[in-house]
């Protein structure tokens, strides 16, 4: 097992990059300690595969440096860097059984014939395929295959870091629940370090206990799932974690109250953003409460008019969209909540707002 440091990482498919937008990985500077368990989450194209084969060694970083147990492996190709790579579809020999499939990689390292034997048996009962260890690969479905890759790159005890690029992606829905559960029973096992590229926030915050969120080539926040939720630094990350989202809405701000659309919101705490800056409040639909109305504004301060929009019944919860002004804002109730038909106040949660100025969150500031 290794640490894994990156320094002034970028990386760009352009010969000559001039320009952030030209650049595929923006500067990235992060450690990845000896035996974590790390997901790197974002959309297609954000860049955490490039990253990802950065580490790995199949690309060469435009710029920076990597280090594993701080020996610098930049230059290095991935053979040399110890590493177990498992990718988004099956990469396994056909010809060979499931379990020769398993011992190649120790055979190849020169394992004695016993302590191959005792892994690749051990293997075969964790990823549940030990009826299947004589059989030739080519005749295994798709998420047996890849079940296959995945025990290759466990099977190891001896790799710096075991590196996952979306390996869940041709596995049915059961089974990937079921195989993310075993990978976080390996991972407390073993220890190794993992880092595992996906776009699936369940999966990500399933697995990993750091999650390393990136957007657009840069990483916007480092942190455990908790965190994520509760304190997104950025407001890619209040909307991307969560379903849906955090919501997400322009206001002015004015020390500790807000206001959306004319509407005075009370927020916990005092905020000073610059005259200049693009403010926004950020609320997570699960702390929004709603309440009926006959049209008539209650005295209380934070109860905000809206029109109920739509209302979607997804089993232990509800999904209740609303409309305030110009915006539509999503909140969760439980199941049995009375949900209004038409007009409704609803009131923010005062210690759960998040207020960002050009997308970072601010911090709360001193009112004297």
């Amino acid at each position: 097992m290794a640490s894994i440091a990156i320094e002034n990482l970028a990386h760009s498919y352009i010969e000559n990059p001039v320009r952030d937008a030209d650049y595929a990985l923006k500067s990235i500077n992060y450690e990845w300690t000896d035996g974590g368990a790390y997901a790197l989450l974002g959309p297609s194209g954000c860049g955490k595969t490039t990253l990802l084969n950065v580490i790995s060694g199949l690309l060469t970083p435009s710029q920076g440096t990597i280090q594993f147990n701080n020996r610098n492996v930049t230059s290095l190709p991935p053979e040399e860097r110890n590493i177990a790579q498992v990718f988004q579809f099956p990469v396994i020999y056909d010809t060979m059984t499931v379990a020769e499939n398993l011992a190649f990689p120790l055979a190849n390292r020169g394992l004695d014939k016993t302590e191959i034997t005792t892994r690749v048996s051990q293997m075969l009962e964790t990823l549940d395929l030990s009826t299947k260890a004589g059989k030739r690969a080519n005749k295994l479905t798709a998420d047996e295959k890849q079940k296959i890759s995945l025990g290759r790159g466990l099977v190891r005890h001896d790799v710096n870091a075991i590196l996952f690029d979306e390996p869940l992606t041709v596995i049915d829905p059961l089974m990937k629940w079921e195989l993310r559960t075993q990978l976080k029973e390996i991972h407390q096992q073993l220890r190794h370090t993992m880092i595992y590229v996906t776009h699936d926030q369940t999966e990500a915050l399933t697995f990993a206990e750091k999650v390393v969120v990136m957007h657009e080539g840069s990483v916007v926040q480092v942190g455990t799932p908790e965190e994520l939720f509760n304190e997104p630094e950025h407001t890619f990350v209040g909307y991307f974690i969560g379903s849906p989202g955090m919501n997400i809405l322009p206001v002015t701000v004015d020390g500790s109250h807000a206001t959306i659309d004319g509407f005075p919101v009370s927020i916990n705490g005092f905020y000073t953003p610059s005259k200049d800056a693009r403010t926004e409040l950020g609320i997570r639909p699960e702390h929004i409460s709603i309440k009926a109305t006959n049209g008539t504004r209650s005295p209380d301060y934070n109860e905000l008019p809206v029109r109920v929009k739509r209302v979607s019944d997804i089993g232990r919860q509800i999904v209740i969209a609303v409309t305030l002004g110009n915006h539509t804002i999503n909140l969760i109730v439980p199941e049995g909540t009375s949900v209004p038909e038409k007009h409704a106040f609803i009131t923010f949660d005062t210690e759960r707002i998040s207020i960002f100025a050009n997308d970072r969150r601010l911090s709360v500031a001193s009112s004297s």
